[in-house]
């Protein structure tokens, strides 16, 4: 049944995402953040239509300490927040005659889509759509109900929270398909943004709300490199490289197809360096010449090997069956190089390598000495972060201020 104060609720996330953003950003002071982190993945999407202000809302609620918007561009240029430039899977786009001819075929990353397209739709006509629940076996009595959010709209909420809850809500950016928007075209043949346009909207936003420091509860992420080294060079907000893999091999290695066996603009660039390398000694200290934290998938820091015993002794072996052999030294040897870790993804209903139990899995990653991780759930992510030997007090960081120096090499030169 819909939660009956939910009619009452919706009124109020409205009203938060007016609060003022564009004033001049106060002077950044120093802060204090919960370590380790607790990020809600696309807010708190175990439970609602993903990246919408209900979710991020439930996320904060429940104890999160950053939000997660995704970041895709409209026709008219305005950055939403929508895991993926598609949007036939997270809204009801289906459901409007009117944008029925707006499906189509388009290349994205080297894999070919058939679906409607964020660039081909003004913020004004995103906002006549809702979200959906995108993956299947979850709630779905949200759907059809909430718009689609701004990346201003997500930044009014996590401040007018912060202000309500006294403590520092922050946001999570991530740049989706940087390659791809910098090459859309207009139907003329003329760049629809052009390159960079992407970086140079989110960075003008972020510092417009949180000022130029090290120190905002800002942190951007991509799976791509070059967007990440131009950003390196105009911002002192915390950036983060995303390590992606198809798969885990049976023997516990990762797997690595297209189109997770590279960041794209490796692949059009001709760079042979897949994410893997990025995690070695030599592709960590590449990555701290432009970042601040290395986000690789869970099963790139934790071996486990499938052994064909059922460990959890319901007659089926799944992934939870597989044996748990420990720490793989990513985040050792990425402490090592100044680098933190925040990895992903943890849900309650799916994807436990090695762990029946969610709240368990957590627990044991915060324990191996991640600095944050990404899930689903955020009540259950606090609650694993509280049982962890590494809970600890909040952790004074590094003074802000736009003339510090980043401690990375590299970075600001």
């Amino acid at each position: 049944m819909l939660d009956s104060n939910l009619k009452l609720a919706l009124p109020a996330l409205a009203a938060a995402a007016l609060f003022v953003i564009h004033a001049p950003a106060q002077a950044a002071q120093p802060h204090m953040e919960n370590s380790p982190l607790v990020i809600g993945h696309r807010g708190a999407s175990g439970y609602r239509p993903e990246h919408t202000l209900e979710s991020y809302a439930l996320a904060i609620e429940q104890g999160a300490d950053f939000i997660e918007p995704d970041l895709v561009l409209t026709k008219d240029k305005h950055m939403i927040a929508r895991h993926e430039p598609m949007i036939g899977a997270t809204t009801d786009v289906a459901d409007h005659p009117e944008f029925a001819d707006r499906k189509t075929r388009r290349m994205v990353d080297g894999v070919e889509y058939l679906d409607w397209f964020a660039s081909d739709f003004t913020l004004a006509e995103i906002k006549t759509l809702r979200a959906v629940q995108a993956r299947a076996g979850r709630d779905s009595q949200y759907d059809g109900l909430f718009p689609i959010p701004t990346l201003e709209e997500v930044i009014a909420l996590a401040k007018s929270r912060s202000k309500e809850t006294g403590r520092a809500i922050g946001i999570y950016p991530e740049i989706k398909h940087s390659t791809y928007h910098a090459t859309l075209k207009k139907p003329s043949g003329r760049p629809l943004f052009g390159a960079n346009y992407f970086e140079d909207q989110l960075l003008k936003t972020l510092h417009k709300a949180y000022g130029n420091s090290a120190c905002a509860p800002v942190f951007i992420q991509s799976f791509e490199v070059s967007n990440l080294q131009y950003l390196s060079g105009k911002t002192h907000i915390r950036l983060v490289q995303l390590i992606d893999a198809d798969d885990v091999n049976a023997d516990g290695s990762l797997s690595l197809l297209p189109p997770y066996r590279q960041p794209y603009d490796f692949v059009v660039n001709g760079d042979a360096r897949d994410f893997a390398d990025l995690l070695t000694a030599d592709g960590l200290d590449f990555v701290a010449t432009y970042a601040d934290v290395i986000g690789p998938w869970k099963p790139y820091l934790l071996q486990t090997v499938a052994d064909g015993v059922d460990r959890d002794g319901d007659g089926v072996i799944t992934i939870k069956d597989r044996r748990v052999d420990g720490s793989t030294g990513v985040i050792e040897m990425a402490h090592d190089k100044g680098l933190a870790v925040h990895t992903w993804t943890f849900r309650n209903d799916a994807s436990g390598y090695g762990f029946a139990d969610p709240r368990e899995e957590m627990t044991y990653y915060f324990d191996l000495g991640v600095d944050g991780l990404f899930t689903d759930f955020a009540d259950t992510g606090v609650e694993a972060r509280d049982a962890s030997s590494n809970a600890g007090e909040p952790k004074h960081l590094r003074q802000c201020g736009s003339q510090n120096k980043h401690p990375r090499k590299g970075r600001h030169k």
